[in-house]
């Protein structure tokens, strides 16, 4: 064991700190948004990659998960998440890409729906997780502490569209119980929250060619969406959903039927449109902590069996020791 009593209680402590102190940001004057026009989108036909897909690569590539070999399956799982052999799957979300371009046929249209995290303004994830790795920033985006992170996959659990990807092998859990404990590390898109904190644009936003993204301060790409789905009869998806989010889209068809043909092709990620929020309210810290508490309960119980156990075993040899 690498890992002394002192030690795991020490970084217990720190946990349930993060457990039940606040960490969501709430908005302020500069909360932003982006508007994703479908009506504009080709899927970047001709392109090897899709621009927003490879600026997306290109901006987050220090940040990819870099798994430790051989992944031990976790009690009490006997499997894990690994994604580290797909690293180039450009046509979904995982741990290594966080945003992807959805192909539909609806309506004898072709159209093309990057994808990624909404962005909610009232996000399950951020007030589900029982340590406190997510959080909402001031910006209105949702991120993910890579470092803090057990990969518990609570935030996908509870996510209405499970953006949110897992990769075992990385993560705090190898420091604590590898094989009691965690899943490795969740990853989504962040809104590249380092660029708009210094008043940059998004990547993906940067690179396509076509406007189909649209990124500023939310009231103005809230007003832009109205009227431009009121002047040229659009849909608005985004709006409503999860109590309202920071990504709106734009469709000439309804959304109702783009989720319809999702659910028909057994699409990975849907666009369900009736989507009530689950966490409208705060959740209470203190049944925060309750979580946290009765989780590191669990691992400290494990914890102390397998340091005593440690212990025994090095009395044991010194016994034997002495009888020679």
């Amino acid at each position: 064991m690498k890992l002394t009593r002192r030690q795991f209680f020490e970084l217990g402590g720190c946990l349930l700190g993060a457990a039940i102190i606040p960490r969501e940001s709430y908005a302020n004057a500069k909360k932003y948004a982006t508007l994703i026009d479908i009506t504009r989108c080709d899927g970047c036909q001709g392109e090897e990659i899709p621009l927003c897909v490879k600026a997306c690569r290109e901006e987050n590539k220090q940040r990819f998960p870099n798994p430790k070999k051989p992944i031990l399956p976790y009690w009490p799982r006997k499997n894990y998440e690994d994604w580290s052999d797909k690293k180039e799957l450009i046509t979904t979300l995982t741990p290594y890409n966080w945003i992807f371009v959805q192909k539909v046929e609806v309506e004898g249209k072709t159209l093309y729906l990057p994808r990624r995290c909404m962005h909610c303004d009232s996000p399950p994830c951020v007030k589900g997780c029982p340590f406190g790795a997510l959080t909402r920033q001031p910006e209105g985006n949702s991120v993910i502490d890579h470092n803090l992170c057990f990969g518990g996959a609570k935030c996908r659990d509870v996510c209405p569209w499970h953006i949110p990807q897992r990769q075992a092998g990385v993560g705090l859990y190898l420091k604590l119980l590898p094989k009691y404990a965690g899943g490795g590390v969740m990853y989504k898109c962040d809104l590249c929250d380092s660029r708009i904190k210094k008043g940059e644009i998004p990547a993906c936003v940067i690179a396509c060619k076509n406007q189909v993204f649209y990124f500023g301060e939310r009231k103005e790409v809230y007003q832009m969406a109205y009227e431009r789905a009121k002047k040229e009869g659009l849909y608005i998806y985004g709006d409503k959903q999860n109590g309202g989010t920071s990504t709106l889209y734009l469709s000439p068809v309804p959304f109702e039927r783009i989720d319809q043909y999702l659910v028909q092709t057994k699409a990975r990620f849907r666009m369900p449109v009736n989507i009530p929020n689950r966490y409208h309210q705060e959740i209470n810290p203190i049944g925060k902590g309750m979580v946290a508490t009765a989780v590191l309960s669990s691992l400290a119980g494990i914890a102390g069996a397998l340091i005593n156990r440690s212990q025994d075993d090095s009395k044991q040899k010194e016994v034997d020791r002495d009888e020679e």
